[in-house]
């Protein structure tokens, strides 16, 4: 599936709809995984609000703040990696419209109130898994587990000395 934005939103106030709207299907939900790390990096606070909307009824603990900052520290091209177009010899810089693939993963997930889908950022070998839980009482799908999304990648060419 492809999930297309024009634009990228710049607060929280801009992400709200998209959320909203998004979250009634896992793909939405995983999407917006990516919009809200990239909010983290122009604006860190606005960022962590996303990611707890996304993390639904179970909020960002003290130590998933710790852990997505340590992430992104040095690494503020890695949300753009998973855009098509970006590219480590374009220093990720995305195609316009802003565009993710998502495609189901082919181990299926516990339960039918699980899904899990993957990602591809293009500086990776491999796609990275996100593991999405929908409440039994509704139809919203919320993050459970996401660690592989914000884990390393290859260096932009910029910061690359190889390159």
């Amino acid at each position: 599936m492809t999930i297309s934005f024009p634009s990228l939103p710049e607060n929280l106030d801009q992400f709200m709809p998209l959320a909203e709207d998004m979250m009634k299907e896992p793909q939405g939900t995983a999407a917006l995984l990516i919009v809200a790390l990239g909010l983290y990096v122009k604006e860190r606070e606005a960022g962590l609000a996303a990611l707890n909307v996304l993390h639904g009824p179970r909020p960002l603990s003290v130590r998933d703040q710790q852990f997505i900052r340590d992430r992104l520290m040095d690494k503020p091209y890695l949300p753009d990696s998973y855009f098509v177009g970006a590219r480590p010899d374009n220093n990720y810089t995305p195609d316009q419209p802003w565009t993710l693939e998502i495609q189901p993963d082919p181990i299926p997930a516990e339960s039918d109130e699980f899904r899990r889908l993957r990602l591809n950022s293009s500086g990776a070998d491999s796609p990275r898994l996100v593991t999405l839980r929908r409440k039994a009482s509704g139809d919203t799908w919320f993050l459970w587990d996401y660690p592989g999304i914000v884990t390393g990648i290859r260096l932009p060419s910029e910061q690359d000395p190889w390159a």
